[in-house]
């Protein structure tokens, strides 16, 4: 047994010589493709491609989402040989959006907490940040408006997207009964999406909606006897012991982030775009509108309306489409669009996310 169980171990090791001789010879390719100063270093689009290919070519033991994330922090370690990648959100750390800039761009990029999401916008447009990450939209509670509100108005393009599977968590500074919690502080979506788990389980205690799960952490970590609605990595930031896992109402809560930046990525082949319209004035001006896109076989995968707030009743509308801009149906369902619209501005064109 001793003897087998040493042969295998001795595998293990010439295969970990063999991993590291490759991932070395790889970053000697990832350099030499930096300095030969192409444009922009961090590619969306070839990233997409690489999980992609990677997941399909996948032979096993080995999950086709544990391939992809490590790759994911292969590409990081390589891109950080020249710079690393810089990336705003919305903090203080230990939000999920932290967690959403972290599963996007890798261990090896440089994230930057912002104190709210305007923070992060003005970030990325000032060059303060190369990218920044900023929730959209949740599964069970709808669009993050104030994230829509300002696309009309930043210069700064949406160029990928990414998808975190939310977890909630009661967590408090000492590992005290549940229902000893007098009070618990959490985002007001976040207090939303457990509101069934909370009127169950705390019934008495108060509900305080702060400005972000980390900062619900923060005040649960100073006060002994109350309690904080968040995340795992808030816990282990703010070092709250956890009294119970998983308290979402919604088993499949997911929050969709967009990523901003000064780059506008080429078709990867499984590509979505966002825009953002207005109808004119008239009778079925929504319809005709959005007609172009059914008659050019464009799937729309989201509608949602925004109230203007430059007249009183107009609204804008945020549309996502199947689909890349450069795409030849797309392209002319745009384009029609354009003619029909009061408005229309393309936010971006950019991969699905594969992670």
């Amino acid at each position: 047994m001793t003897t087998e169980l040493d042969r295998l171990r001795g595998e293990i090791d010439r295969v970990n010589d063999r991993i590291l001789e490759l991932l070395n010879e790889r970053a000697r390719y990832a350099r030499a493709i930096g300095t030969l100063k192409v444009g922009q270093a961090y590619r969306p689009e070839r990233e997409a491609e690489v999980l992609r290919r990677m997941k399909e070519r996948n032979p096993g033991p080995l999950s086709d989402e544990t391939v992809a994330f490590l790759f994911r922090e292969i590409m990081s370690a390589c891109l950080a040989l020249e710079r690393p990648i810089t990336v705003a959100y919305l903090g203080p750390p230990g939000t999920f959006s932290e967690s959403a800039a972290m599963k996007h761009f890798g261990l090896a990029a440089v994230t930057r907490p912002m104190p709210s999401i305007d923070e992060v916008y003005r970030a990325v447009e000032s060059g303060a940040a190369d990218f920044g990450v900023v929730p959209v939209e949740n599964s069970t509670e709808g669009a993050v408006g104030r994230s829509l509100d300002l696309m009309p108005q930043t210069p700064a393009k949406v160029c990928g997207e990414v998808l975190v599977r939310i977890h909630h968590h009661l967590m408090s500074r000492e590992p005290v009964p549940v229902s000893a919690i007098r009070r618990i502080y959490s985002h007001s979506q976040s207090l939303a999406q457990c509101h069934e788990w909370l009127n169950a389980n705390v019934p008495e205690a108060e509900r305080v909606a702060v400005a972000s799960n980390a900062e619900a952490a923060r005040r649960a970590a100073e006060e002994p006897g109350n309690a904080a609605v968040a995340g795992d990595r808030a816990a282990e930031h703010y070092g709250l012991a956890i009294l119970a896992s998983n308290i979402e109402d919604e088993p499949n809560n997911t929050t969709r982030f967009l990523i901003l930046g000064d780059y506008e990525p080429k078709p990867s082949g499984h590509d979505r775009t966002s825009l953002v319209l207005s109808a004119r004035n008239r009778a079925g001006a929504v319809y005709e509108m959005l007609t172009p896109f059914a008659t050019r076989g464009v799937s729309m995968t989201k509608f949602e309306s925004r109230p203007s707030k430059v007249a009183l009743w107009e609204y804008l509308f945020f549309v996502d489409i199947e689909g890349h801009r450069d795409d030849a149906n797309v392209a002319a369902a745009l384009e029609e669009v354009g003619g029909i619209a009061g408005y229309l501005k393309v936010l971006g064109s950019y991969p699905m996310a594969v992670l």
